[in-house]
């Protein structure tokens, strides 16, 4: 099995002059999910190279056992700091794609018709697309074979106004992921914020927050041990 994680290149964080990008446990919990389903990993990002990492993921507040794991781990570093560019996947060369989430992406993924025609392709070609926190913020231009938006719908989580109320980001970023997918028309959930959540439609898998990241990675390896799944929504 083959999966491909896609994370942002973005950095700046709005005009505060403060830097994002990727959150860490986002990235390190589902890699060795991933690893321990004896998968193997891609690592993509729009512009290639190492992408940004969000500095605040990586304070001692933040930090888990699979993020130590993560950057004293020299395969896992060597694959972060040589992503490759997003316009050179073929989907068709995996069996599943991740999206972690961190603030970048509502800025560059959220945005990126390479990546929303890669999640568009993946899911028609039958094979489970999750995205955690704000990474279903990327779903924002995504459409169905027919051209219809994609999210209507569909049963969908992500990074809640309130958890985005408590990082006093609110007013920073270009736009809310809850108010977003609800403004498409998702049938959004959520659980009370920072506790685990996920929920499953078909094939697509979303991730409230970073505590979701793990069971939103166990998610997608059983979806896509299993060649695809009913509609139901998956709380965890």
């Amino acid at each position: 099995m083959k999966v491909l994680i896609v994370l942002t290149s973005h950095d700046e964080l709005g005009d505060t002059g403060r830097k994002t990008g990727f959150w860490l446990e986002e990235l390190a919990a589902p890699y060795y999910r991933f690893k321990q389903a004896g998968a193997q990993i891609v690592l993509s990002s729009p512009q290639g190279g190492r992408p940004p990492l969000d500095p605040k993921s990586n304070e001692p507040d933040f930090q888990t056992d699979q993020t130590r794991r993560f950057e004293a781990d020299p395969e896992a570093t060597q694959a972060l700091a040589n992503t490759v560019r997003l316009d050179s996947i073929s989907v068709s060369d995996f069996d599943a794609v991740f999206y972690p989430g961190g603030h970048g992406p509502l800025w560059d993924l959220a945005e990126d018709t390479v990546s929303a025609r890669l999640i568009e392709t993946a899911l028609r070609s039958g094979k489970p697309v999750g995205l955690v926190c704000h990474a279903p913020g990327v779903l924002r231009h995504t459409v169905n074979d027919d051209g219809t938006a994609l999210v209507p719908g569909r049963k969908v989580t992500g990074f809640a106004n309130s958890e985005e109320e408590a990082v006093q980001l609110s007013d920073i970023v270009p736009f809310l992921v809850e108010d977003e997918l609800t403004r498409l028309g998702g049938v959004y959930s959520k659980t009370d914020d920072w506790q685990p959540y996920v929920v499953q439609d078909g094939l697509l898998i979303t991730g409230q927050n970073p505590a979701s990241s793990a069971s939103a990675a166990d998610a997608l390896m059983e979806l896509a041990g299993k060649g695809g799944g009913e509609r139901a929504p998956l709380g965890v």
